[in-house]
């Protein structure tokens, strides 16, 4: 590659990421809908022919935010649950569900990304990041026998919308009238229920079963004995 066209590609590298990086900053802030392209150019130290170059289109935008927010979230547990499975994926839940402290990566994931980029798209994007990383640690965790034999696929959809609702309550806490920390631990309960557990015994098979005497033998039992009389001094 020519040296010319070198810095010119890196120059425009450094341009693409100034935009990402006001972009996300605002749209955490302020939402997509209240943040102005004006804002985000004035934010970025760039011209707005340098955001239309980029970006046509202010969905563009928003769209690579949303998907380096959903890389960095996802890339830590994912490289967990490669070498831990089930295991290191509930641990490192209980860790990101009980420090939920900022609005930013759940309004930009959970609350601007259905309504801008819809809900299809927002939901292909899940599964591209995230939701194949889940279902990996569930399947795990069937094998492994800490979870029941089920559809991993369907299971790991269901934890992913847990994990929102969840992390929104975290964040909520105060107006929902909960503790931060009761929310992570009935998280964590939910997911131990999920091991495999045996049929309760029922109730009549847990008495003492009733022994019939053999044929020609007579029935012995305490209850059946008479008790011996007190002998008199």
């Amino acid at each position: 590659m020519p040296k010319g066209r070198g810095i010119r590609a890196a120059q425009a590298e450094a341009t693409r990421a100034v935009l990402i990086d006001a972009a996300r900053r605002l749209f955490g802030e302020k939402g997509f809908h209240a943040t102005a392209t004006l804002e985000i150019v004035s934010a970025a130290g760039v011209t707005r022919g340098a955001l239309q170059h980029h970006f046509p289109r202010k969905e563009d935008l928003f769209r690579a935010v949303f998907e380096q927010a959903a890389k960095e979230i996802v890339q830590g547990a994912a490289d967990r649950v490669a070498v831990e499975g089930w295991s290191g994926f509930v641990a490192d839940l209980e860790v990101f569900v009980g420090n939920v402290g900022s609005l930013e990566f759940h309004r930009i994931s959970f609350i601007d990304g259905p309504s801008v980029l819809g809900w299809t798209e927002w939901r292909k994007l899940q599964i591209d990041y995230g939701l194949g990383m889940i279902e990996s640690a569930v399947e795990d965790g069937i094998a492994r026998g800490m979870i029941a034999p089920q559809s991993a696929r369907a299971l790991a959809h269901l934890i992913r919308a847990i994990t929102e609702e969840a992390s929104l309550m975290t964040l909520n806490a105060g107006a929902l009238h909960l503790e931060r920390k009761d929310i992570a631990t009935a998280m964590m309960a939910l997911l131990r229920s999920l091991a495999e557990r045996k049929p309760p015994i029922p109730a009549a098979e847990s008495r003492t079963a009733t022994v019939t005497p053999q044929r020609g033998k007579r029935a012995s039992t305490t209850a059946s004995r008479p008790l011996p009389r007190a002998r008199t001094v």
